[in-house]
């Protein structure tokens, strides 16, 4: 199973760990932003890693959990040209962009593909007893409370690494990953 990741951030950067952690050994993941000091508190990277490109220094922490892992990173902007070809050899997608406009654009170009896509909405905030999942479509999965979203309110760590537990658990389980 090859699980492609849109977005290296705090849903991307901590699917992409709960994913490794349980034994998922290939990941293909995307973003194209550097390591800021304001990351830290929800994404799983660290001080000394600050100015980084983010998917190579996720490449290198998820390799210290697995070092046998195949992990394809590409600092890349993904956009309508580009995400199908990007994506092409992946079962499963995780949407972890902040903008809807993005989110919006993966779903138009990944869904018709037949692929799973398990996306985010409604992640900001620190209330976690509204968490959600909805099956949008059949293969689209989408996670969160569907209200508080990062252009209103503050993102934290607890809530984004719920909601990104349950996007790979998700994945996990719709990608037929847990024995039966």
């Amino acid at each position: 199973m090859k699980i492609g990741i849109a977005g290296a951030g705090g849903i991307g950067s901590n699917v992409a760990v709960h994913l490794v952690r349980t034994g998922i050994s290939e990941l293909k993941i995307a973003d194209f932003d550097i390591i800021e000091k304001s990351n830290l508190n929800r994404q799983f990277y660290f001080h000394h890693q600050i100015g980084a490109s983010k998917v190579e220094t996720l490449k290198k922490n998820l390799l210290d959990i697995n070092p046998d892992g195949n992990f394809y990173v590409e600092n890349i902007k993904l956009n309508r040209e580009n995400m199908s070809d990007f994506f092409y050899d992946c079962d499963i997608v995780i949407e972890a962009f902040d903008k809807s406009k993005y989110k919006t654009m993966l779903i138009e170009e990944i869904y018709p593909l037949g692929k799973l896509i398990v996306s985010a909405s409604g992640i900001a905030h620190w209330d976690l007893g509204n968490i959600n999942i909805k099956e949008v479509m059949p293969n689209l999965f989408v996670v969160g409370d569907f209200e508080k979203g990062i252009e209103n309110f503050k993102t934290y760590s607890p809530k984004v690494s719920i909601a990104a537990a349950i996007m790979a658990n998700i994945a996990l389980e719709k990608g037929g990953f847990y024995e039966k």
